[in-house]
């Protein structure tokens, strides 16, 4: 059961074992966390979909292990799985390769490496010596030889992945809007779509980073913030609101104050913030009847006024001018064929981390889709896409 101090998923550093079937992936993470998380068998294929683990490991902290299905798999189901694999890609950190002492044919590896290194993720090959009698050596600046069954070689392939975690370090969330001891405001609805007894997570991880930078918070539903500016002796240095009141916060809201949304700063910190503006300005093309994908990284129950399901695709429709075509996908991937959409509007993107959510830019680019957040298209047709700071 997880906790209120969790680190969620999102934020840990994903680190992803490839290799071929029985190559030693499951073992290897045994080994490295000290007990037996994956299943381990002298059967090929056995583990099938990604298995997804988190963990802490010392001296990292939070990090999520990803256990893949064998590269080498050519059977129908297998072919599936090596998909599954193969997407996985999109999400990964670090990318460790298991390869099998005395293993000639890396193509398959080649091919995902590349891939990899294309995203800029750190790629550490493990050269896994089950044979003894084997004079496999690892020359290359990021290649460690190891034993999944003995431990040979793990304490070294941990400091290569510390060192390459060291490098792919988080930013801060608001860091650059703020000092120590600046008042903050938070404006937070709790409308039916706030859950019940709880914050959403863009609201916690914001507040978490504005109290890590030394600021003094201020929380508020819509309908107090005005009297709470009038019982603040100086104004915020910054407020930050949810997007769906961006309107009513922006026109109650002296212009010299700094305004942005907890969307906007999820955009700036999960993906690129310039390619989401761009992709914004591209509302003001869409035509009645354009069909447009919505995309949610989670998946919820939508209640009525859902923010993806209703009051958005209202907005869009007004701004327009007529009825747009509306499809809403949930999870990590995007549908096989987004070239058929005139745009897409994804969420914030709290539950998948930074390389997730490049990758489904990337490929929004590659089809040339327009593609930009919620919170930045809400900014764009009020109007705002020009007042407010990230």
């Amino acid at each position: 059961m997880g906790t209120l101090s969790d680190t969620p998923r999102a934020n840990r550093v994903h680190i992803t074992f490839f290799g071929k079937t029985n190559a030693g992936k499951s073992s290897l993470i045994n080994r490295i966390v000290g007990s037996e998380i994956a299943l381990v068998s002298d059967v090929a294929g056995t583990t099938t979909d990604p298995v997804y683990k988190s963990m802490e490991l010392l001296p990292i902290g939070p990090v999520v292990f990803i256990d893949t299905a064998g590269l080498d798999d050519e059977s129908e189901l297998g072919r599936a799985r090596v998909k599954k694999t193969r997407e996985v890609a999109g999400k990964t950190d670090i990318a460790v390769f298991v390869i099998r002492g005395g293993d000639t044919d890396f193509a398959t590896e080649t091919e995902i490496m590349k891939l990899l290194r294309e995203k800029d993720v750190p790629v550490i090959i493990a050269w896994n010596q089950f044979d003894r009698s084997i004079k496999q050596q690892a020359t290359g600046q990021n290649e460690v030889l190891i034993n999944a069954k003995t431990g040979q070689g793990i304490d070294r392939l941990k400091k290569l992945i510390t060192e390459q975690v060291a490098d792919a370090g988080d930013e801060s969330i608001t860091g650059n809007l703020v000092q120590k001891g600046d008042v903050v405001m938070l404006v937070m609805p709790q409308d039916v779509q706030a859950p019940k007894g709880r914050l959403i997570l863009p609201q916690v991880q914001v507040m978490r980073d504005l109290l890590d930078n030394g600021c003094k918070v201020v929380s508020v539903k819509t309908e107090d913030m005005l009297p709470m500016l009038r019982k603040l002796t100086d104004p915020p240095k910054l407020v930050i609101t949810d997007s769906q009141v961006f309107k009513y916060v922006n026109d109650n809201l002296d212009k010299t104050i700094p305004l942005t949304s907890f969307s906007m700063l999820m955009a700036k910190q999960k993906g690129d913030i310039r390619e989401f503006m761009n992709g914004a300005r591209a509302i003001a093309s869409l035509c009645p009847g354009d069909k447009v994908l919505i995309a949610e990284s989670c998946a919820h129950h939508a209640m009525k006024g859902d923010i993806a399901r209703e009051k958005l695709p209202g907005w869009m429709d007004e701004y327009v001018g007529g009825a747009l075509q509306y499809e809403t996908t949930s999870g990590h991937g995007f549908p096989e064929d987004i070239g058929q959409y005139k745009m897409i509007l994804h969420c914030g993107a709290c539950m998948i981390n930074r390389q997730n959510m490049m990758s489904k830019i990337g490929k929004a680019k590659e089809k040339g889709v327009p593609i930009t957040n919620f919170g930045v298209a809400i900014a764009f047709m009020n109007g705002m896409l020009q007042r407010v700071t990230v």
